[in-house]
């Protein structure tokens, strides 16, 4: 089985949309910095360096660094293979 490794970069005092898409089937670690994950309903949870998490299926309006240095964000998911009909 193979894996793809893909870096997220979120800058201080910036946030990023929260895209189900982007984190389909992804083992994601908070590499340095922080982030806080900001739901539908308001309800906030923050992340330090080092964290795990699982961000499929979630509901989440955004992704946001509150912290002075940018939150560097590493997934990890399997290739999808597509084979021939």
């Amino acid at each position: 089985m193979s894996f793809e490794r893909r870096t997220v970069t979120v800058e201080p005092g910036c946030e990023r949309p929260y895209d189900p898409g982007e984190w389909f089937d992804s083992l994601v670690v908070v590499q340095d910095g922080e982030v806080e994950l900001h739901g539908h309903s308001g309800e906030l949870a923050r992340f330090k360096r080092g964290d795990v998490l699982w961000l499929t299926g979630l509901p989440l309006r955004a992704l946001r660094n509150p912290g002075p240095h940018p939150a560097v964000l590493v997934a990890v998911s399997r290739v999808r293979l597509s084979y021939p009909a």
